[in-house]
């Protein structure tokens, strides 16, 4: 082999090796992706919920949050070996604060849409819901097609920045709609006969009901539409997303999802926390 060629093969190897190692991860380099690694530097997971959707998320009297998202988040948190940091906010504010990286994870029953995953990614779901009407009439209630109620007499609440929202737009849009900051507002519209229903996820309405036995509500059983409820984080992070799920998939296989099911949903204990 002559002087030049010997040098060119020298060359390619120590272009070949060092090109290799420069791959290989150096110590300074994080295993994590960027939230996961946030959320591990701070030593808490920032959770987005509106703190008004009961049984999901509520505030007490006292001011304590309570409800079974709320639950689920202090699990998540704790197997992630940090504290759950609860951010408050109204609904439609929730998204936009996840988009910004002022909360980590939104658990907030909301709903797993087309639209939304454009934005964000969603982890599961955790609970299945569908539409149901909260009234004082019967008929309304009892309402299957929402064109039964397409009419500008009909006066509709629902709650600003929500697919309930959206469905009033979407197929009842003769009906008068009154977007409201949070559901409590628009149970005490239905209560005061401002409006005729409010438009909301099945369990708040039930919820409802059961907590103002004596305002005459009625919300039946059949859903108007599937709700699928899950976790909405920033779609930067394929590490907090496969770990999100692997450890939802975990709470499910385990029953532990089931159990806080029941204990939020087929009890009513605490209803008397409540203000």
């Amino acid at each position: 082999m002559n002087t030049s060629k010997y040098r060119l093969t020298v060359l390619l190897i120590c272009v070949v090796i060092f090109g290799c190692s420069g791959m290989q991860p150096n110590s300074s380099s994080t295993s994590t992706g960027p939230v996961l690694a946030r959320i591990q530097q701070n030593g808490a997971l920032r959770v987005g919920c509106t703190g008004d959707m009961p049984p999901l998320n509520m505030t007490t009297r006292d001011g304590e949050l309570i409800g079974m998202e709320i639950e689920l988040a202090e699990l998540i948190a704790d197997a992630m070996g940090v504290k759950p940091e609860f951010v408050t906010l109204p609904f439609a504010d929730l998204l936009p604060a996840l988009r910004s990286g002022s909360i980590d994870v939104i658990i907030s029953g909301m709903t797993i849409t087309a639209e939304r995953n454009l934005e964000v990614a969603f982890v599961g779901p955790y609970y299945k819901s569908g539409k149901a009407f909260l009234t004082r009439f019967k008929t309304v209630a009892a309402a299957k097609d929402p064109s039964e109620l397409n009419s500008p007499k009909t006066r509709i609440a629902a709650l600003k920045g929500s697919t309930s929202q959206e469905f009033v737009q979407n197929f009842i849009p003769q009906a008068m709609l009154y977007a409201t900051a949070d559901y409590q507002e628009a149970v005490q519209m239905v209560i005061d006969g401002r409006v005729d229903a409010m438009l909301a996820d099945y369990p708040i309405c039930v919820v409802s009901v059961f907590r103002y036995p004596d305002a005459g509500l009625i919300s039946l059983i059949s859903p108007l539409t599937y709700e699928p409820i899950g976790i909405a984080a920033p779609a930067t992070d394929p590490l907090l997303l496969n770990w999100l799920q692997n450890h939802l998939n975990y709470l499910e296989e385990t029953g532990v999802i089931e159990r806080m099911h029941d204990r939020w949903f087929a009890r009513g204990s605490w209803l008397e926390r409540l203000p």
